[in-house]
């Protein structure tokens, strides 16, 4: 069972801004990169559910963070149908993240007041995931639907819609600025942040602040509209 309601895991989404996302098949090595991101700032991590064991690696950091790291908000994504998001809800996700709009995977998450942030690339998947009960649509991938412009697009005619772009989104301010001018929500970041350098080298320190700082640029660049 989650330990986060969903409307404090919305709201942290939208107060925080950011959602690092990344995968491991080892739990010390998740768990570091999780602690990392949390102690950062990123209170909402992604475990994405890309290789074997990745259940196993969730639940064990999921009864981690509840003994020893309880503000950790953990979530999974890459999920593809509801059978797979039951097993992660099972194990505690806090939100679910796919790549996709699933329509089952909406209604159960529906049904347990879990955030679904389904992925969409047209105005009917974002009319349809909302309709469903979705609250932040996931843009995806990003800089290949459209990138801010379709951010602003989208907000034009619907200015209620909440929006996270992952993939096209990088760490710096080049980067973040249109995006976050255009109305985004939050934004996801996987590689451009949390890089194989970092894994590999388990520099969690580096990571830590890697996320702080940009954490900071959100805000400076929010503040400024």
């Amino acid at each position: 069972m989650a330990r986060h309601r969903r409307l404090h895991v919305l709201s942290k989404a939208q107060e925080i801004g950011l959602v690092p996302l990344f995968f491991h098949t080892d739990f010390e090595t998740a768990l570091g990169l999780s602690r990392a991101c949390v102690e950062g700032g990123a209170l909402l991590v992604e475990f994405t559910n890309r290789g074997a064991g990745a259940l196993q690696v969730f639940r064990e950091m999921e009864a981690w963070c509840a003994e020893n790291l309880p503000q950790a908000i953990l979530g999974v994504g890459s999920i593809v149908d509801s059978p797979t998001a039951a097993m992660f809800l099972d194990a505690g996700a806090n939100f679910v993240v796919s790549p996709c709009m699933d329509e089952e995977t909406a209604i159960l998450c529906n049904k347990r007041k879990i955030p679904y942030m389904p992925g969409c690339g047209t105005v009917t998947e974002i009319h349809k995931a909302e309709t469903l009960g979705v609250e932040v649509c996931k843009l995806f991938p990003g800089g290949e639907v459209g990138g801010p412009n379709f951010v602003k697009g989208v907000l034009a005619p619907r200015p209620w819609s909440s929006l996270m772009p992952t993939g096209g989104v990088s760490p710096t301010r080049d980067s973040l600025e249109p995006w976050i001018k255009a109305g985004i929500t939050c934004a996801g970041m996987g590689s451009k942040l949390i890089s194989s350098e970092i894994i590999k080298g388990k520099k969690y320190e580096e990571l830590k602040l890697k996320v702080s700082e940009t954490l900071t640029l959100i805000q400076e660049i929010r503040n400024q509209n």
